[in-house]
């Protein structure tokens, strides 16, 4: 796991300094703090910090072919590397290391830009073609790999993270506000967009070509539902299923380092410590994180099951609520755009523990995306069946949800209740309908007059309505398709990257191997939600494999006490950071409103999402905006060695 970032200026005769690569890749040295080099050649610059996993004596970076014409920089693992490598030798490529990266740059060699389809893994990577002046950037298929890009008339810059970029004095911060409201509609920025003008993220499964101070962008991987296998037989599928976990368990172990496994406590993460244990005799150690406050499920008593039955060495952790709020800035600062994930600060803490063991985890994230484990899905699936069969009489039942949902206090009514007269394009926001709900209102409650004006809720919801279009299938699979493009990568994947890589650990994600989502986008419908049921044939397919007492518990999620935090130990500290002068200066928000949110919460309605967005967002304001985060002076800025750097 590392850190990238370069520069292209489109003016041949331009020069990029290599002071300025210095200070782009010591921003993010916690993203690689073994090793650092540089290729600076005129116009173009490449940087890199590495996190040492495979061929721990080899592998620097940048790395050329063996002419020197084509010049990478990568951040992941390719876990098919070895099988492909041997392919290019029979092809006569010749290497000087038996690192995975290597084999990039001759799979670029052979094949061109076509060479992502080769690769099986998680990956960000730039490509320097020397001889035809062509920059290659490319992304893996789900985005497990962040990769920034800033756009000008004069020069493109990227890299693994957006203070990379912000090293360069020649990159400007400027806020557009249509992606606050982006933020606070979805509860994380969804899409290529960034609440930085210019800034753009790379989509997943996307390339980016820059040749002649033009861009292109290729979409070389997709999601595709339509290949539904409706002849091979359940018990096939559970087989075929655990043959193709197990193979991409012991891919994700491959490395010359220890590695570890984060576990929840539930399905996914135990499954994955199950298939792993079977076959190695490497000693293998378990971290999670859990907590005894009331009302809150905590999940260490599950994760030892499993670390006992599967033989971990486990480690335990809990946090609280000082250490959770002393942590926001910096959370902030290592998330770079405002998310809204309580869960994200419980992982840096696990994540720091197991730094002291291990340079890599594994974790079960995307198992719930990938085989329809969500309580949405099925709640919404079995709303639409409702809706279609009841057809004109929806508005009257759900009205009479709605008084129900008063009368009994119940937050399930009350949440799906307005959505019986409403199409699911519309309304399908992922995991943002809440009671309190006052980021999705027309107008919005929050908002200021001024703010009201230069926004649009239209705008901000057609970004998950656009993505359900493409899909010509049903409202499971609509979901589904969403979230695995923007709510898994924009969301989930960008806070298990930043919290990991923020403590040097590398995370890995064994359902999210692309065979794996193409595999499970083939299952029937009633193969994933079956009746009441979530993953149906997911975990038919583990009962073997998993504790009796793991397979059957209700799924709670990641539970974190944050709701309980922000309404006693932390209301005073959280009001007096929204409150303050400088938050109301920025002219968002009505103060008034902002108030009511803490008077509702400290009632009966829950708004703790809305209260830590707000307060993520402001932190955010402080740490990028407000001059917290400042470019180096590239005038003391260290001067790059010969060895590491090639300069005109």
């Amino acid at each position: 796991m590392c850190g990238i970032c370069g520069k292209l200026e489109f003016d041949p005769q331009a020069k990029v300094a290599p002071r300025l690569l210095k200070a782009m890749a010591d921003a993010i040295v916690h993203r690689g703090p073994d090793d650092e080099g540089f290729y600076v050649k005129g116009q173009i610059g490449l940087g890199f910090r590495r996190l040492s996993i495979i061929d721990l004596s080899g592998g620097h970076q940048p790395l050329a072919n063996e002419n020197d014409s084509v010049w990478i920089i990568f951040n992941g693992e390719i876990y098919n590397y070895q099988e492909l490598r041997t392919e290019l030798l029979a092809k006569g490529h010749i290497f000087r290391t038996r690192s995975d990266t290597e084999v990039i740059v001759h799979l670029y060699e052979e094949y061109g830009e076509e060479c992502v389809q080769k690769l099986r893994g998680m990956f960000a990577f730039a490509i320097w073609d020397s001889i035809n002046k062509i920059l290659f950037l490319a992304r893996d298929r789900v985005g497990i790999k962040p990769l920034y890009y800033y756009l000008n008339e004069k020069f493109i810059s990227f890299g693994s993270e957006i203070k990379a970029m912000f090293a360069d004095p020649d990159v400007t911060r400027e806020i557009d506000p249509s992606m606050i409201d982006r933020f606070l509609t979805y509860y994380y920025v969804p899409g290529s967009q960034t609440l930085f003008r210019n800034v753009f993220k790379l989509d997943p499964g996307h390339s980016l070509v820059v040749k002649d101070g033009k861009i292109q962008i290729h979409c070389y991987w997709d999601l595709d539902f339509s290949h539904v296998d409706k002849l091979q037989s359940t018990d096939d599928l559970e087989q075929e299923l655990v043959e193709l976990l197990d193979e991409s368990v012991q891919l994700h172990m491959i490395s010359d380092v220890p590695v570890g496994f984060l576990l929840s406590g539930g399905v996914d993460s135990t499954a994955m410590l199950s298939l792993a244990s079977r076959n190695t005799d490497q000693p293998i150690s378990s971290y999670t994180v859990g907590f005894s406050a009331p009302g809150v499920v905590d999940e260490r008593p599950f994760a030892r099951l499993a670390a006992e039955r599967f033989g971990s060495t486990h480690h335990e952790i809990s946090i609280s609520a000082s250490e959770f709020a002393s942590f926001l800035p910096e959370y902030v600062r290592y998330m770079e755009e405002p998310v809204c994930e309580p869960a994200a600060v419980t992982l840096y803490y696990v994540s720091k523990l197991a730094s002291q063991y291990v340079k890599v985890l594994i974790s079960g994230e995307g198992g719930d995306e990938a085989f329809a484990g969500y309580h949405n899905y099925r709640n919404l699936f079995w709303l639409e069946c409702i809706k279609k069969v009841i057809g004109p009489l929806r508005g009257t039942v759900g009205f009479g949800m709605e008084l129900l949902g008063r009368a009994a206090n119940s937050r399930v009514l009350k949440k799906y209740a307005p959505l019986m007269n409403a199409d699911l394009e519309d309304y399908y926001l992922s995991r943002t309908s809440t009671p309190c709900n006052y980021f999705n209102r027309t107008p919005s409650a929050i908002y200021s007059e001024a703010m009201s004006r230069s926004v649009s809720k239209a705008q901000s919801a057609s970004v998950a309505r656009n993505l359900m279009s493409q899909s010509a299938h049903g409202p499971l699979e609509k979901m589904m398709y969403v979230d695995t493009k923007i709510w898994l990568p924009d969301d989930l994947l960008i806070k298990a990257d930043r919290m990991t890589m923020a403590n040097s650990v590398e995370l890995r994600v064994p359902f999210l191997d692309h065979k794996v989502l193409e595999f499970a986008a083939r299952l029937r419908r009633n193969q994933k939600v079956r009746g009441w049921k979530m993953k149906y044939l997911l975990k038919k397919a583990l009962a073997r494999h998993i504790p009796t007492e793991i397979l059957h518990r209700r799924k709670v999620g990641f539970p974190v006490p944050y709701e309980n935090w922000l309404r006693h130990d932390l209301k005073d500290q959280f009001m007096d950071i929204l409150l303050d002068s400088k938050s109301l200066s920025r002219g968002y928000f009505r103060k008034s409103a902002v108030q009511d949110l803490f008077e509702s919460n400290s009632r009966s309605s829950p708004c703790s999402s809305e209260i830590f967005s707000l307060v993520v967002l402001e932190l955010w304001h402080r740490a990028f905006i407000d001059g917290l985060e400042t470019p180096p002076d590239l005038g003391t800025a260290g001067e790059l060695s010969p060895v590491s750097a090639t300069a005109d």
